[in-house]
């Protein structure tokens, strides 16, 4: 057995898993402050001169192909249903090498983020029913809208204040927003969907089983040859995408399940694919990162985030609204006390505890952090109102103001943590025995 080949020992695992989410918080910090950008310069353009000009672009079709075989798509739904989808892609990359290679493989790792996530989802979703109760059924279609977690945003965010936080506890948000994801994308496809035509999904799930047995088939091809799968598997996923666009199912969801057909290890590769021979999943994210996080979730994010609020009075009106008071209330309220306490309720249980260096304290912090519902809230906002119609505006400064509070409180409560934890760091970076891995990861301790 070669080097290259040989199964990694423990303390290389997690080391290797604490590069990987390091990385994933270097890249996150420049594509939250990408949408961040975009969603300013969205305010600023819907609320001044331009702004009629802005809503008539996200408004304007565009015509594809030509004749009979032409197809019409707005600029609007394109960035939501069409660019969007990349980032699902990414996320459902993901969550497999969460499953496969990640923390979501051990279940005694997981259960306690992935109970925290389905509370972070529950609680938040009722405080908006129960605001909205009596203001009519289409409000309560927006139920769905504080559910989510925005992962670009919290890790940021993360990334910012928390540069001396335990890795346990970046390991935790990154985990529980990848399942908190999973939630609103099941949410998205079967709460979301209208009008099902059953022959373009048996025609997206036949393109799906194609695309699948050549990724898994020919996935040393494509590694060896990666502008093979631009040529091959682009095109297959396209076809995917359109046919699932056409079933009436959210095309987002497409993205979704093809990330679940590409291999995570490679064949010959460390047993958790952590080894220095990339599968074909950590390739792939490596390629469409960069488009998702720099053109395609900005892009969404400047067409979405738009409202023109008319002004002071026309602020006022909206935030005092069920649907605006129950977006805000659910991700600053709702997601702080679901997250907590579902994580209490699940470590009662015995042999079932918080990750080894998280503090409660922290732990609040990060399900502050987890109100920062934005790119997945907008998107539910729009399938649950309708792009541009009133309650979609009066949602989505629900679901900008709530975002910023939550940020601005866990920003509060985690950077007085970070502060304290800045003298545990220049520990954790002691190489003692020279062997190039920190000596904290080969203490038994750091495993669980």
């Amino acid at each position: 057995m070669t080097a290259e080949t040989a199964p990694l020992t423990a303390p290389q695992r997690r080391y290797r898993e604490s590069l990987w989410i390091e990385r994933i918080l270097r890249r996150e910090t420049v594509g939250g402050m990408l949408l961040l950008g975009a969603t300013v310069l969205a305010l600023i353009i819907a609320n001044s001169g331009w702004g009629l000009g802005y809503f008539g672009l996200r408004d304007t079709y565009l015509t594809i192909g030509f004749g009979d075989l032409s197809w019409q798509i707005s600029v609007g739904h394109l960035a939501a249903d069409g660019l969007l989808a990349i980032f699902f892609f990414l996320a459902g990359l993901e969550l497999k090498r969460e499953f496969i290679a990640g923390e979501l493989r051990d279940p005694r790792k997981a259960l306690v983020p992935v109970v925290a996530a389905v509370g972070g989802v529950a609680l938040p979703a009722v405080i908006y029913l129960l605001i909205t109760l009596d203001d009519g059924p289409q409000a309560l279609r927006g139920w769905a809208i504080p559910v989510a977690t925005d992962i670009a945003f919290a890790l940021a965010v993360l990334a910012v204040v928390g540069t001396s936080l335990p890795l346990a506890l970046r390991t935790f948000l990154l985990t529980l927003a990848v399942v908190d994801d999973l939630i609103a994308i099941a949410i998205i496809a079967f709460f979301y969907t209208t009008d099902l035509a059953p022959a373009w999904l048996l025609a997206a799930f036949v393109g799906l089983a194609v695309y699948a047995f050549l990724a898994q088939r020919f996935q040393e091809f494509f590694r060896a040859r990666e502008t093979a799968a631009w040529f091959i598997l682009l095109p297959i996923g396209l076809l995917v995408w359109f046919f699932m666009y056409e079933s009436g199912v959210h095309a987002t969801v497409a993205g979704v399940l093809l990330a679940f057909t590409i291999p995570v290890r490679a064949r010959g590769g460390d047993d958790d694919g952590l080894g220095p021979r990339m599968g074909l999943a950590e390739i792939f994210e490596h390629r469409y990162r960069p488009l998702s996080a720099g053109v395609a979730v900005p892009v969404f994010a400047f067409f979405s985030a738009g409202v023109a609020v008319g002004g002071w009075d026309g602020l006022v009106e909206a935030v005092t609204s069920p649907v605006a008071l129950g977006i805000m209330v659910g991700l600053v309220v709702g997601k702080t006390i679901g997250i907590t306490v579902a994580t209490w309720l699940i470590t009662r249980l015995p042999g079932v505890s918080l990750p080894r260096g998280v503090r409660w304290v922290d732990l609040i912090g990060l399900a502050m952090l987890a109100g920062m519902g934005f790119t997945v809230s907008l998107l539910i906002s729009e399938l649950s109102f309708g792009q541009g119609s009133a309650l979609d505006d009066v949602g989505k400064v629900g679901i900008l103001l709530g975002s910023l509070v939550a940020a601005l409180l866990a920003v509060a409560l985690l950077g007085t943590r970070n502060r304290q934890y800045k003298r545990q760091l220049a520990d954790e970076q002691v190489d003692a025995d020279g062997d190039g891995i920190p000596d904290v990861y080969g203490d038994d301790r750091a495993s669980s």
